[in-house]
């Protein structure tokens, strides 16, 4: 299967980290990117360097946790002929091979303590030293960007990662969200997967009844989006006559399978939120005075400052861009305020408010026209 590289999803948090790449990509600074294994590390790397006016110089990838310390030595800075048993020419380094480009190391944090060193060395002074050698090469230029799946802070507090490389490497630091933390973007990948497994087979793209869509939207990920890429393959194979349905789904994600609901009870929501959200739509008060400050003063609850987004996007019919508008922020807020409901767990889906009906959707006090 072969396919551009791209953020696939449609969710706040994949829009945030689009928006962190299009600044990454404006700027040379070192990019550190952290989340869980198969969450797409490689991908944002991938996007920056290719949207950077590096782009066309060399990429360089380096897997930092396959490598044994020693032979990870002598790929990154190079080797002398002789150096080592079976060096039998001299060899330039990834970062050599990297100059006037971009280097990736995925899983930084698995390094040892003598190569974080090393690699801080060259951070410092951009000149590398080969193995074996008793000189230094001028200095290169080149990116950094490097990835864990590790929490690096914790690894600094058990002395296992350097404090001063943390913030050397920290500048720019783009975090990718689990799967399940963004389970709106789980079908619109699975199509994306789908699509082009179905054009490397040469078959039709199947269809996902719904049922089945909604077993693999409730399922966990523990393998984020590399593992959905891996379901996505086996069910193309195992969907002969166009259909994908719950039968053909792996057993670790129809175990733990709820029985389906037959209806669906709306959230009522306090007189506390519906009191806040007419401040601020039908008197104009600002959600910043309103909402934020009272929440980070403890005086609100997340489960308040849900109901009042849920009430806004009611009004909005699921468009987060005309809520900030209805809670009388300025525009350029927009950022702002999806990163302060991200950060705080009280973000909202909002798929299911562009279903309802416009009945539904119109706040009770506001007259029809």
């Amino acid at each position: 299967m072969t396919s551009a590289v791209t953020m696939v999803g449609i969710s706040p948090a994949i829009q945030g980290v689009e928006d962190e790449i299009e600044h990454a990509a404006r700027c040379d600074a070192k990019v550190l990117i952290t989340g869980e294994s198969g969450v797409g590390k490689e991908i944002v790397a991938r996007l920056i360097h290719g949207r950077s006016r590096r782009n066309r110089g060399p990429l360089v990838t380096i897997n930092c946790a396959g490598i044994p310390d020693s032979l990870l030595e002598s790929e990154l800075f190079g080797h002398v002929k002789g150096s080592f048993t079976d060096a039998h020419r001299d060899k330039r380094g990834w970062l050599e091979s990297a100059h006037a480009g971009t280097i990736f190391m995925d899983e930084v944090g698995e390094m040892s303590l003598r190569m974080q060193a090393s690699l801080l060395r060259f951070l410092e002074t951009g000149e590398i030293q080969r193995v074996g050698s008793d000189r230094k090469l001028p200095p290169v230029d080149v990116r950094v960007i490097t990835a864990t799946h590790r929490r690096l802070l914790e690894n600094i507090a058990d002395k296992t990662f350097r404090e001063d490389l943390y913030y050397r490497l920290n500048v720019v630091h783009i975090e990718v969200p689990p799967l399940r933390d963004r389970r709106v973007d789980i079908p619109v990948l699975l199509n994306h997967f789908l699509c082009g497994f179905a054009e490397a087979y040469q078959i039709q793209v199947p269809e996902v009844v719904a049922e089945a869509s909604e077993c693999l939207t409730a399922y966990h990920w523990p393998g984020n989006v590399r593992e959905l890429r891996n379901i996505a393959e086996r069910l193309i194979l195992r969907a002969p006559e166009g259909r994908i349905t719950v039968e053909a789904l792996p057993a670790e994600i129809t175990r733990d399978r709820k029985p389906r609901e037959a209806v669906t009870v709306a959230v009522k929501p306090t007189p506390n939120s519906q009191m806040l959200f007419d401040r601020m739509f039908t008197h104009g008060a600002s959600f910043w005075s309103e909402v934020y400050e009272p929440f980070m003063a403890r005086d609100l609850t997340r489960h308040d400052v849900r109901d009042v987004v849920r009430l806004g996007l009611e009004h909005t019919r699921g468009n987060y861009k005309m809520l900030v508008q209805t809670f009388n922020m300025p525009p350029e807020d927009y950022k702002k305020f999806l990163n302060f409901l991200r950060k705080y767990q009280c973000h909202v889906p909002f798929q299911r408010f562009r279903m309802m009906p416009a009945s539904l959707a119109r706040p009770s006090h506001i007259a029809t026209a």
